[in-house]
């Protein structure tokens, strides 16, 4: 009895990666191993750099509240001190948001926790 291959199914699946390694260079786009490997690989760096993205945006954040509390004259160690001492929780994300966007409601944000330690 001759072998049965479901010759449609794999021939399916290789092409769902040939296309999704499309635009790569040389081998890399057509070879099959060659593109197997690079978007497997491709698949590794996706989901590392999905955490990094977090841990880069965190840092933005930090040197952006750094840069104006400086301003207020603060460090940004200083100004999450008084933060916390004064009870106000807000995140870094929204503060970094209202240092870069709205300076006013910032220094506002600052002087609350300024006199709350005081």
């Amino acid at each position: 009895m001759p072998r049965s291959v479901n010759h449609v199914a794999s021939r399916n699946r290789r092409k769902k990666i040939m296309s999704l390694t499309r635009g790569n260079f040389g081998g890399r786009a057509n070879v099959w191993t060659v593109a197997k490997n690079t978007w497997e690989k491709g698949l590794q760096y996706a989901y590392r750099d999905r955490k990094n993205k977090k841990r880069n945006f965190r840092a933005l954040w930090i040197q952006r509240i750094n840069a104006a509390a400086r301003l207020e004259g603060l460090s940004y160690s200083q100004l999450m001190g008084c933060l916390k001492k004064a009870g106000i929780v807000i995140n870094r994300k929204a503060l970094a948001d209202l240092a870069m966007n709205q300076p006013a409601a910032f220094k506002a944000v600052v002087d609350q926790a300024k006199k709350a330690v005081k």
